[in-house]
């Protein structure tokens, strides 16, 4: 394969993850409208996904429950099994594996490979797509749906276009003219307020905006206008990338009724540092930034960023950064969910030359409490404050970002021991906290763009 030779790009995405394992696990959910996902008080949750039977009453994962409930009555209402499609996940990436060690998951059912080097062992793209699809249907018992062309935006608006069970491939040089009568919806970076813009200047497809004239684009959107115009013509240079190369750590809780008491709010600020400060001692790693979610109950979300002032991986300085940040967004708001975010990983080692000689004797504690939890399970230890809080451990709840994948403990009771294999997420996408932007500044409002792989 020569250096300017296209590459062969996969995205693989699982078809209604969680409801088919339900319907995989429980016959006699299959053929049924099957929602994951039971709210807690007066169903306050949201969907986590729905089966396909659902999905035709206009159920969809993100809705809230009591939405669900009344557009689709015959609906069987599930709990999450986080753990159990955590599993599955693993399975999965390892089937991806065998194929290309140039993995990259994007969430708990879907991932990017970059198979152009494994096509002399297993054919082209098309060929690898098929055997990956027939590996987990009679292995996992479940389906998938793949896009395969040269780039990571094609494949990925390609193996939405036909699902479920679906295999669209773009080959080399056909990218424009396949997404040119696609909505522009279906491009990355095009949210709603951008599409509205657009149709101003009468654009409604991709190939509407592959048409336009780039300046007048750059004159509206700034340099977001060009990059537009690239993905609208399928250039997109970004590699499937190092998977353990995670960009945040973060958890989040929606209350099961609204709250505007600050003991209450800080103290489940302090619930999602002592997560996240957990998850990046497991990693190896330690956060230079902080970020807040804070959404209110008119459903209004604001994102707040700060740099410490030393990398950290302990829970107090992280939850210290969060509180100042959410405390004006908090302050005379009934709160609907907050969540907190560390970013700017860098290996422990590596920042070793910032550690505080005053640091040592709160190390150990927190290592001999680390060793309790590894060995006993999460809940082995807690701050005294947040004892019978009746907040989930953030463990229970949290999406695991690609951070995970760098090996981290297995905190199984009687363990102890440092898994080899990559960690999966172990809930649902839409418990997740977001990624923060890099430089974000230090306030920013929940961004408008559709991230890639969103």
């Amino acid at each position: 394969m020569s250096a300017g030779s296209p590459r062969t790009i996969l995205h693989v995405d699982l078809d209604a993850f969680f409801a088919a394992v339900e319907q995989r696990d429980h016959p006699e959910l299959r053929g049924k409208p099957v929602v994951v996902g039971m709210g807690g008080t007066n169903d306050r949750g949201v969907v986590a996904a729905a089966s396909y039977e659902a999905r035709r009453f206009g159920v969809h994962s993100a809705l809230p429950i009591r939405t669900a409930r009344r557009l689709c009555p015959d609906c069987v209402f599930v709990p999450v099994r986080g753990k159990v499609y955590a599993s599955v996940s693993r399975d999965v990436m390892a089937i991806l594996r065998r194929f290309t060690p140039i993995v990259e998951p994007i969430s708990i059912d879907e991932a990017f490979m970059d198979v152009t080097a494994s096509q002399a062992l297993f054919g082209d793209g098309a060929a690898i797509a098929r055997r990956i699809k027939d590996t987990i249907r009679a292995e996992l018992e479940l389906t998938a749906s793949v896009g395969v062309a040269t780039t990571k935006l094609v494949a990925k608006i390609g193996s939405d276009l036909r699902k479920p069970d679906g295999l669209v491939v773009v080959p080399p040089g056909e990218e424009a003219a396949f997404l040119a009568p696609l909505p522009i919806s279906r491009l990355w970076g095009v949210g709603p307020s951008t599409a509205a813009a657009l149709r101003d200047f009468g654009v409604t497809t991709i190939g509407d905006l592959a048409a336009m004239d780039r300046a007048a684009l750059v004159r509206r959107f700034g340099q977001h206008g060009a990059a537009l115009v690239d993905r609208a013509h399928g250039l997109d240079t970004d590699p499937v990338s190092d998977p353990d190369s995670a960009k945040s750590v973060g958890h989040e809780h929606t209350f099961d009724e609204d709250s505007s008491d600050p003991e209450v709010l800080e103290r489940t600020l302090l619930a999602m540092a002592e997560g996240v400060s957990a998850r990046l001692r497991d990693a190896g790693v330690r956060a230079t930034t902080v970020t807040v979610k804070v959404r209110d109950a008119r459903f209004s979300t604001v994102t707040r960023q700060r740099r410490l002032a030393e990398p950290t991986d302990l829970t107090d300085p992280i939850w210290r950064a969060a509180v100042e940040l959410a405390r004006p967004e908090m302050r005379g708001k009934r709160i609907r969910l907050v969540g907190v975010s560390a970013s700017g990983l860098g290996e422990r080692d590596q920042l070793a030359m910032f550690d505080g000689l005053g640091e040592d004797r709160q190390r150990r504690a927190v290592k001999a409490a680390d060793e309790l939890r590894h060995r006993f399970g999460t809940r082995a230890v807690t701050r005294a404050r947040l004892i019978r809080t009746g907040l989930p451990a953030p463990f229970e709840r949290d999406l695991g970002t690609a951070v995970e994948r760098r090996g981290r403990f297995d905190s199984r009771p009687g363990t102890g021991r440092r898994q080899s294999r990559p960690e999966a997420p172990s809930t649902p996408p839409d418990e997740g906290f977001e990624d923060a932007p890099p430089d974000a500044g230090d306030v920013a409002r929940e961004p408008e763009i559709d991230p890639p792989g969103a």
